[in-house]
Order: structure tokens, then sequence, then C-alpha cells
């Protein structure tokens, strides 16, 4: 299996679990950030106590920009020109990213009564998107 298999099987193991503001915790919840951070520990691209923010990911992979996304890209949202969201494209239209809570998703519950969670959604295209390859295979 190669890194990107390995990388788009994880995220997808994660489909449906609570979105939590700060959250990098696989039974809790995660948000954005969190979410991509835990997919990039299982292929080593990222150590086990490391915490980072969307923005922190984009500079960390900003030379592998791309034009386009493909699955396994990480597909960034930006505002002010800073990564204020990050997601895991799954094919060039769609992604995977813990998404629809804020700073007051801080429960289960509260993730339940935002719908906030893991799931997968169109890309919207616009000048607030840009891409990058996280892996090398």
């Amino acid at each position: 299996m190669t890194d990107q298999q390995i990388f788009m099987k994880v995220a997808w193991g994660f489909l449906g679990r609570p979105y939590i503001w700060g959250g990098d915790d696989p039974m809790r919840g995660f948000d954005c950030s969190g979410f991509v951070l835990e997919c990039l520990k299982s292929i080593g691209l990222a150590g086990y106590n490391v915490d980072m923010t969307a923005e922190d990911i984009r500079q960390k992979f900003i030379a592998r920009a791309t034009q386009a996304a493909v699955e396994g890209s990480l597909v960034f949202w930006l505002t002010n020109g800073k990564a204020t969201h990050i997601e895991i494209a799954v094919s060039p239209s769609f992604s995977i990213g813990a998404s629809g809570g804020g700073s007051a998703t801080q429960t289960v519950d509260d993730a339940i009564k935002q719908n906030a969670y893991v799931k997968v959604r169109p890309i919207q295209r616009g000048g607030f998107i840009t891409y990058a390859y996280p892996h090398n295979s």
C-alpha cells in the first residue's frame, strides 16, 4: 500500500467523527487542522506531539503547490492570504474534512446541534483556495 493510499484510508476512516474546536483526538473529535494533522501523522509527515494550524500546515507544504486538486491533495481556504481552513481532496471536485463548527463547538453535543463533523463536500472554486501535495508517492 502506498503512502497516498494509507493517507486516504485513514481520512475515510474518520468520516462522521464530530467537529470539536481545537480537537485532535480520533475518539473525541477534530477541528479541520487536527483532522488533517492526524492523517499526516499516519504516513510520518508530522510528529506525534505536533500541533499545527491550517496556516502552519500550508507553510510546511507550500513548496508542493499545484493548480488543481487530486486525490490526497491538501485543500486550503485562504482569508487575507492566510489559510483559515484545510481539507483533503478525494477527487478534483470533492474534499473530506472536519467542518460545520467553530470556536463555540466544544462538546459532542455542540457538534450534533451544529451539524459539525468530518464530512465530504464539493470543493468550491474561487480565489480563496490553493492546493498542495502532502505525499511523495
